[in-house]
């Protein structure tokens, strides 16, 4: 491609909303162009970059049987009700009316729709298991829409669904696929962690993984042991549960104690009036969830995992109450309430169980208690593990190491659904009896536009991009120094077509702008291997340059289409001395 031709237009400043580097980097560098937004246009080099990973997620999913299709954005309101989903997925599901006042949403996901065309197309088990994947336009609805291709509400979506007879099968479906995963994101050369996760409103009966890129702007907390392969995100990471040694009954022979603490309602303030650590302090928060209020219990240094709550009280969805309810309900505003006396349902974290004494509130303003004793001042009915590990602390599954914090990007998710759709939905099949049987599903979703930004976030330097081979929107970018030089021009345009006959993706830059605007174009561009024509072209030299490393060498043209023939490494470029 000649640059001259390409539609590309590099700039010097991001625009002032471009927070990420990978927003600011694809804006600058003419891949992306935003027309609302959370919305944008591909340029030419954004859509190769694209069609790369796509080849790439393509070729692996092919490799273990799956099939593709292309399924409507725009579906029945009427399947999503069916699945009960309509109302669950709240206001990022985008909806619409056709002429006929028929309802539609625009598909942020597809399990309501593969579930109906399998179960109208599959009656018997001999055609199962099966595997179906798309990649496709989906929506989103976002609050804010952020970071560029990282959070938007159109963005580009491998997704692949699975159809068993049984949980067996799911099982190596399931593994299929996250091993498949593990090679697409590796061909892709992203840094990144596979780590147990909640399902989310994707639901389902069995376990997920999120494949999570390591990245600085993550909005997402990896805790990760140090010595194993445990990781899960945060909000599904274990607390490793070890037997609590039996305190001396004395302490438990310890009246409870009232004090006057005027206007302190929060962790900071108790520790910073008491002189105590935030560890002898238990927290007491009214939540609410379908309809009914709970208190959590945990220690005052840890943070309450509300979707391990939600999970253990059966919940569609939680939040702290407000403060009309916690009046109602605790006899006091928020900040003095406690768990001694209350008439509801308390969780009480497996740490606060294990507390001997602790501070709380006393139920009254402006007053807490201390010598609070669990188990002796209020039950320990409902216990459990309902709070956010903490950096440092061991290991849940091997015991050994300590669990560490990193920031990742969500780029891939798989789930074991079960039969959570084709019940609702009436996928069945018969079995060898002639019974029939609910099909058990598995959902396996990649999110390429999103792969494409988290790339950037993971392979960039003070001047640019620094493409990986594998995605890199070409392979080769050809500089012509002067349009003005025959010797240049002539040798540029032979090595420019010699490249194109060996089917090397080559982008030759004979615009006539001066050197200095070439080379920050082709830095800000990033593609991984340069040649530069310039005033040795008569003697048929040229200088190779590794975007990556910047290191250059003096070659000619028969060396330089040797090495790029070979596919050259970094390594293999010894600078010119």
């Amino acid at each position: 491609m000649r640059q001259s031709k390409l539609l590309l237009s590099t700039l010097r400043e991001a625009p002032a909303e471009a927070e990420t580097m990978s927003h600011q980097l694809l804006l600058r560098a003419g891949f992306i162009r935003q027309l609302a937004a959370g919305i944008y246009t591909y340029l030419p080099l954004g859509r190769r970059v694209l069609h790369k990973i796509e080849n790439i997620v393509r070729e692996e999913m092919d490799v273990t049987g799956a099939q593709e299709v292309l399924m409507p954005s725009m579906q029945p309101a009427e399947l999503w009700k069916e699945s009960e989903r309509y109302d669950l997925y709240g206001k990022e599901l985008m909806k619409l009316q056709d002429r006929h006042e028929r309802d539609f949403v625009m598909g942020p996901t597809h399990e309501e729709v593969v579930t109906a065309l399998v179960r109208n197309e599959i009656s018997s088990y001999r055609r199962l298991p099966l595997t179906v994947y798309q990649i496709q336009t989906k929506f989103r609805d976002e609050r804010r829409p952020r970071s560029g291709l990282l959070r938007g509400r159109e963005f580009l979506m491998k997704d692949a669904y699975s159809f068993d007879t049984d949980y067996e099968g799911l099982d190596h479906s399931y593994w299929t696929l996250f091993n498949a995963y593990h090679r697409i994101f590796s061909r892709c050369a992203l840094q990144f962690r596979a780590v147990h996760a909640d399902s989310g409103t994707i639901g389902g009966e069995g376990g997920s993984h999120e494949f999570m890129a390591l990245a600085d702007i993550g909005e997402d907390t990896i805790a990760a042991c140090s010595t194993c392969d445990y990781a899960a995100n945060l909000e599904q990471a274990e607390v490793r549960i070890e037997e609590a040694e039996l305190e001396d009954q004395e302490v438990h022979e310890l009246a409870i104690e009232k004090f006057y603490t005027p206007g302190i309602r929060t962790i900071d303030q108790l520790v910073q009036t008491l002189d105590i650590m935030p560890e002898q302090i238990i927290k007491t928060l009214i939540y609410q969830g379908d309809g009914k209020l709970f208190a959590v219990l945990v220690r005052g240094d840890h943070e309450v995992n509300e979707i391990k709550v939600r999970k253990h009280i059966g919940a569609a969805e939680i939040s702290l109450a407000d403060s009309e309810s916690v009046q109602n309900v605790a006899g006091v505003e928020s900040g003095f309430v406690g768990p001694i006396g209350l008439e509801i349902t308390v969780l009480v974290d497996k740490a606060v169980a294990e507390m001997a004494l602790g501070i709380a509130g006393a139920g009254e303003s402006d007053y807490h208690v201390r010598n609070v004793v669990p188990g002796r001042d209020f039950p320990l009915t409902s216990v459990g593990d309902f709070r956010n590990v903490t950096e440092g602390e061991a290991c849940p599954q091997c015991g050994e190491g300590t669990l560490q914090f990193h920031l990742g990007i969500e780029i891939g998710h798989v789930f074991k659904l079960g039969t959570r759709y084709s019940k609702k939905l009436g996928a069945t099949y018969l079995d060898t009896t002639g019974r029939n049987q609910h099909m058990i599903m598995g959902c396996y979703g990649i999110g390429i536009s999103r792969m494409l930004a988290a790339i950037v976030e993971q392979n960039y330097d003070e001047h640019g991009i620094v493409w990986p081979a594998a995605v890199a929107p070409y392979q080769v970018h050809i500089l012509l120094m002067s349009g003005k030089d025959n010797d240049q021009v002539e040798l540029a345009e032979a090595l420019y077509k010699q490249l194109n006959e060996l089917g090397i993706e080559t982008l030759l830059d004979e615009r006539d702008e001066r050197p200095g605007v070439k080379f920050k174009d082709s830095s800000l561009i990033g593609i991984p291997l340069t040649i530069v024509v310039g005033k040795d072209a008569a003697e048929g030299q040229v200088e190779i340059i590794e975007r990556r490393t910047n290191v250059k060498a003096s070659l000619g043209i028969a060396e330089v289409i040797a090495l790029i023939k070979k596919q050259a490494q970094p390594q293999m470029l010894e600078s010119d001395k």
